[in-house]
């Protein structure tokens, strides 16, 4: 027979249910907090070896991808070095065209001098083969008027045969000089001009190298322009995976405390296990239930084994009760379901969601009383998890019984 001793809440009866989902409701939120906050390595022994293999798995996958941020860390750094060569590389490129740049705007700045000399010269000879040519001209066309007389003077009024030949040469001569300056001024003027076209062809070429050494010089700028671009993305990135690679540092460490946790807690639990297999344990007629002990009872058996089978849902509610029966735990259930770090529901808030809208079924209500008339199907069990590799005890469903 079911001993009730009646508190404040008669959560026992239906007609209350709505004052319990009331309550309950109200302190959901508060609990999750306190949980989260206070509480944030409190999880059932049903799943602290879980808890290791997963931890230690999530730790195996935080190093990968710390190795992997390292490696990309590294190919960045790479490619960051390689960049910066690239741009001294181009800087010094840069530095000889602008030299050259600056030689050839010399060159054309002397060229242009030359040009400006040669064409100056130009003007001097043409000026002067002008005045000799118009005094040629004049000196003819006096010759031609006068009917050559003083040629013809000349010769008509030698006395000799010597004088006659020394006035004929005087005059051929005069003329031949005539000829030959006339020449020599054309064949200079002819000179001048070619060397005038040879100059501007020279500057035309000057200015085309220019415009090259110029467009060159406008290349590299924009690819050290692209290639500082592509070094401020790098150096971005790579702050971003020295960021990445101390989060990863600090979640592998973190990791660490928490396998150190973990093991700490399953040495503390199987040693607990040990020591009430040996306690003092007494029978269910010594045991005084509260009157909402079967609704959170049910509730809880929902959360920890609502898909499993009946017995596995009877076999949870039985090791509820092991322990209220073992001097090793709390005596109420009330106290042992919700004793600290033992049951994932109830410090998680799974439980709380649960009483709030009685998610129990039928058959967690069977189990829970059942289990609380003193009927076990796993004898002195306190503990229950998902098989691991080693563990051995009684299986019913999903779950090991030891």
């Amino acid at each position: 027979m079911i001993k009730y001793r009646y508190g404040k809440l008669r959560y026992g009866k239906r007609s209350n249910a709505d004052n319990i989902r009331a309550a309950l409701s109200g302190i959901l939120t508060f609990s999750l907090v306190l949980t989260l906050v206070f509480f944030p390595h409190i999880e059932s022994y049903a799943t602290t070896q879980q808890q290791i293999d997963q931890a230690e798995h999530d730790k195996e996958q935080l190093e990968d991808q710390q190795q992997a941020n390292e490696d990309a860390l590294d190919y960045l750094r790479t490619e960051q070095g390689e960049l910066m060569l690239r741009v001294t590389e181009l800087n010094t490129e840069l530095e000889d065209i602008g030299d050259n740049l600056a030689g050839l705007e010399s060159d054309i700045s002397d060229k242009k001098d030359e040009i400006e000399a040669t064409r100056v010269t130009l003007e001097e000879a043409i000026a002067v083969e002008e005045w000799q040519y118009a005094c040629m001209v004049t000196r003819v066309r006096s010759m031609y008027e006068r009917g050559n007389t003083d040629a013809l003077s000349a010769i008509l009024g030698a006395g000799s045969l010597s004088e006659l030949l020394n006035a004929a040469e005087f005059f051929e001569k005069i003329e031949d000089y005539d000829q030959r300056k006339l020449r020599e001024f054309k064949e200079n003027r002819a000179f001048i001009e070619e060397q005038k076209a040879r100059l501007e062809m020279e500057e035309a070429e000057l200015e085309s190298l220019h415009e090259e050494v110029t467009a060159q010089q406008n290349r590299v700028s924009g690819i050290i322009a692209q290639t500082r671009s592509t070094l401020n993305v790098y150096s971005d990135q790579i702050q971003v995976a020295e960021a990445a690679a101390l989060a990863y540092e600090a979640a592998i460490a973190q990791k660490e405390a928490d396998l150190k946790y973990l093991r700490a807690k399953l040495a503390e639990e199987q040693a607990l296990s040990r020591r009430a297999a040996n306690s003092t344990w007494r029978d269910i007629s010594q045991v005084v239930f509260e009157e909402n002990d079967r609704y959170l009872l049910a509730n809880l058996i929902y959360c920890e084994a609502g898909g499993e089978p009946y017995e596995g849902q009877v076999a949870v509610g039985a090791v509820v009760m092991n322990r209220v029966l073992s001097s090793v735990y709390p005596d109420t259930v009330t106290g042992v379901i919700y004793q600290r770090g033992q049951f994932s529901p109830a410090g998680s808030g799974r439980l709380a969601i649960a009483l709030a809208q009685n998610k129990a079924t039928s058959s967690c209500y069977q189990a829970a009383d059942q289990a609380m008339s003193g009927v076990t199907n796993v004898g002195n069990c306190v503990y229950f998890r998902t098989p691991i590799e080693g563990l051995t005890g009684i299986q019913i469903g999903n779950h090991i019984f030891y």
